[in-house]
């Protein structure tokens, strides 16, 4: 007893066990026996340094069932192997397979002086142990290099000794951790300064590997499984010493609070090569600007397939318990199994994680699995790596958001280099596809709100063909402030509204909407084009933002070809004339909107011949961190120049062709002046306030008629104008116009008052009523009719479809 008590005290046992002992198969695969051992000498409790499988033994049992089996002295006893007066004390026995993915590699054995067997939470802590085993016996182990390969060393020796695992203990709740003397030196903590607070061992931890590993400490985060992690330490002397993670939670339970249960040990040796990091760090490097989950999916199959020479790569979300691929490599439908082929929906298919047990087995565990050629997998499985396949999961917060596939089609062996990166590849990916899916939503909700504030078509226009193009900025929030519009006015005329609101924001597109919204409104009202912007401004000045907008305002008339441009702090619009030469327009403009609230907006007429093309823009489309403004509208100038007139949209896509990352969004309005072929007839009359007013306004509407050779209708369009007419003299005050058109085979027949308020058609008139049956009477005889309001006041019309006479 004397020389067992020197032997404990010279050589630490992890988890304070009395011994712990490592077998592996020997080389004919029929034995299990001892390679490594440390705590002391198996002999003095009851172990042989070898088993045949055949044999009933604890270590046997375990590594056939490939389940833990955890004996106390009673248990034990039933085995026969040892009598207990042999045994130095009453003892407890666990017996723990190494090895994963089917793949055994032997069995771990743990022996402790304790009569009623290991508890609950010494079982997890000695389980997380095997595993540490299993990784570094698949690694080959420190001084061994091919245990479970080649047959064990015919010596014992201190590898086991030498191999570096500390443990703690977590309480979530209150951030205490219980961590070993081992875990101390593994961290580089002096044992007398460490304070008992999670925090301390987290400030010894390379920033970059601190998120993976909050993922675990913070309540909440880590799901009841295991999980395991490679993560960085900052020595006193700068080094940088890797080190593994394989950790669990255990609920509160038994008046214990919620906690977990971690194992760390030393992996410096299990860390890539030169070569490897740099694959890793260049794949860092992709995944930081990877935008979207598409981005991601390029940047795995880039740095996994040709690098490793593998056949195939697949990477997949996990949403519910569906496999939602994102990418395949390479992507023909023939190069899958069945299952991926008849799941194929368009670009890509999905697959029920349940159809594929083995791999849901994996993703539940959260642990990377490697088979090697002849694995006994399910064939839609097996059919992806043949001669080796790779199952990664992704964690990602604290959970497993999906798996990449990696497969080979001849047999593949994976080194220790190779599974360091593919370790650590999974660990990039899955921060990596969180953060992409968060922008590819951000950027989905951002389209859809820029999508309800913009126009959802443009309107068809007499004379004129008007094409538009919107993109969002590739850089921050996919919303901005840009915005345009096309206002049909009243009698062949149209608006062109060109706006960017400062920001890119869900408060720049609030306000974006707001001011378009805006300058609609006045601009339907009838203002002209100076006091629509005025207006506009004033309105924006007393919102409650500091926040300002620029804008370029157009109104055209269809008929004459004049164009009316206000401008407010943005840029000029440019004009293409018929024969190409193309140039801004000179503009005198304003400050921007929301300055000033008395600022001046001086209007501009320029001449449109048929066959210009007017092009307002945003200077997102000219102007960039490495474009300055001149070169942009210099390059655009050009475009415009060479560009072919006869298809608008093709042009406009021309004018965006350079515009593909993008610093701010771009608004571009393209409006091709085609001139209207046959122009109305058009007549106007100011009616006077006296008694036969009204029969003032039918002799000039029958000379009119007569005139323009209208001999048809006449009844039914001098009874609209008497009651028009009669309508607004009676119910409003100030100046009233009567005026007429003619455009093809439509009469219209409009009268103008200064009252804004539309006239009511009752909605139920009797016999004993005096009034209200004019305007049914107008509405029963016409085609058409309406009100629109018009500068302070309004419009009463009525159109009527006149016969077609044949020459």
């Amino acid at each position: 007893m004397g020389a067992l008590r020197t032997v404990r005290e010279r050589i630490q046992v992890f988890g304070g066990a009395a011994l712990a002992a490592v077998y592996v198969l020997g080389k004919k695969h029929d034995t299990l026996q001892l390679a490594e051992s440390a705590g002391g000498s198996g002999a003095l409790y009851g172990l042989s340094p070898s088993y045949p499988l055949s044999c009933r033994a604890p270590v046997v049992d375990a590594f056939r069932t490939g389940r833990p089996l955890w004996l106390n002295a009673a248990g034990l006893a039933s085995y026969g192997e040892s009598p207990a007066e042999t045994l130095p004390a009453p003892v407890s026995l666990g017996a723990l397979p190494l090895g994963a993915n089917g793949s055994p590699l032997g069995c771990l054995v743990v022996v402790d002086e304790v009569p009623d067997g290991f508890d609950a939470e010494r079982r997890n802590f000695l389980e997380l142990y095997a595993d540490q085993v299993t990784a570094w016996l698949e690694a080959g182990g420190e001084p061994s290099h091919g245990i479970g390969r080649t047959g064990p060393r015919p010596v014992l020796g201190p590898a086991l000794d030498r191999f570096w695992v500390g443990s703690f203990t977590l309480i979530l709740s209150t951030g205490q951790i219980d961590a070993d003397a081992r875990v101390l030196d593994l961290v580089d903590i002096p044992r007398d300064a460490f304070d008992g607070r999670v925090e301390t061992l987290l400030e010894h931890t390379v920033p970059d590997d601190l998120p993976a590993l909050m993922s675990i400490v913070e309540p909440g985060h880590m799901t009841s499984g295991g999980r395991e992690l490679e993560f960085r330490i900052r020595r006193s002397t700068g080094e940088l010493r890797w080190l593994r993670l394989r950790a669990r939670r255990l609920a509160e339970r038994d008046g214990k609070p919620e906690r977990v249960l971690g194992v760390v040990a030393d992996a410096s040796h299990l860390r890539p090569s030169a070569d490897e990091v740099s694959r890793v760090q260049r794949l860092s490097v992709a995944l930081a600007g990877a935008m979207t989950v598409r981005d991601v999916s390029r940047a795995v199959v880039a740095a996994l397939r040709d690098p490793l020479e593998a056949d195939r790569v697949a990477l997949a979300e996990l949403e519910g318990d569906r496999l939602v691929v994102t990418v395949l490599d390479p992507p023909e439908p023939d190069a899958w199994p069945e299952l991926w082929r008849s799941e194929w929906r368009s670009e890509w298919p999905d697959a029920p994680a349940r159809a594929l047990p083995t791999l849901e087995a994996a993703l539940r565990e959260g642990r990377m699995s490697l088979w090697t050629a002849g694995s006994t997998l399910e064939p839609n499985l097996a059919g992806v790596g043949p001669g080796g396949l790779a199952v990664l999961p992704l964690p990602a917060e604290g959970r497993v958001i999906g798996t990449c596939l990696v497969g080979w089609d001849e047999p593949h062996a994976f080194g220790p280099e190779e599974r360091s990166l593919l370790t650590a590849t999974a660990g990039l990916v899955g921060q990596a596809l969180v953060r992409a899916r968060a922008l590819d939503a951000e950027h989905e909700l951002a389209t859809m709100l820029q999508r309800s504030l913009l126009p959802r078509k443009l309107p068809r226009l007499s004379g004129a063909v008007a094409v538009a193009r919107y993109l969002p900025a590739t850089v921050g929030l996919a919303v901005g402030g840009d915005w345009y519009d096309v206002i049909p006015l009243s009698e062949n005329q149209v608006a062109l509204v060109v706006g960017d609101v400062q920001g890119h924001n869900a408060g720049a597109a609030t306000i974006m909407g707001q001011m378009r919204t805006a300058i609609r409104a006045y601009a339907v009202e009838g203002h002209p084009p100076d006091v629509v912007v005025s207006r506009a401004n004033r309105l924006l000045v007393g919102m409650e933002t500091d926040l300002f907008a620029t804008c370029c305002y157009v109104a055209i008339d269809m008929e004459e070809g004049d164009a009316w441009c206000v401008r407010a702090g943005h840029l000029p619009p440019l004009l293409r004339a018929p024969n190409g030469d193309t140039q801004e327009v000179t503009i005198e403009g304003g400050p921007p909107l929301g300055v000033l609230a008395e600022a001046e907006f001086p209007m501009t007429t320029v001449a449109l011949a048929p066959g210009t093309v007017l092009a307002l823009l945003t200077d997102g489309l000219v102007e960039s961190s490495s474009l300055h403004l001149e070169d942009g509208m210099r390059r655009v100038c050009d475009v415009l120049s060479t560009a072919d007139p006869s298809d608008a949209g093709r042009m406009a896509d021309e004018l965006l062709g350079g515009a593909n990352r993008r610093d701010d969004d771009v608004a571009l309005l393209l409006l091709r002046y085609d001139g209207i072929g046959v122009r109305p007839l058009r007549a106007g009359w100011a009616v006077w306030r006296l008694p036969d007013a009204v029969a003032h306004a039918r002799r000039f509407t029958s000379r009119t008629l007569r005139s323009w050779g209208v001999t048809d209708e006449t009844d039914a369009i001098l009874l609209i104008v008497s009651e028009l007419v009669t309508n607004a003299l009676v119910h409003t005050q100030g100046q009233v116009r009567l005026d007429l058109t003619l455009a093809g085979e439509r009469m219209r027949v409009a009268v103008s008052d200064a009252s804004p308020r539309a006239p009511v058609k009752p909605s139920n008139v009797n016999w004993e009523a005096t009034g209200g049956r004019g305007i049914m009477l107008v509405e029963a005889v016409s085609a058409a009719y309406g009100s629109v309001p018009l500068s302070g006041g309004k419009q009463v019309w009525a159109e009527l479809v006149l016969p077609r006479h044949e020459p």
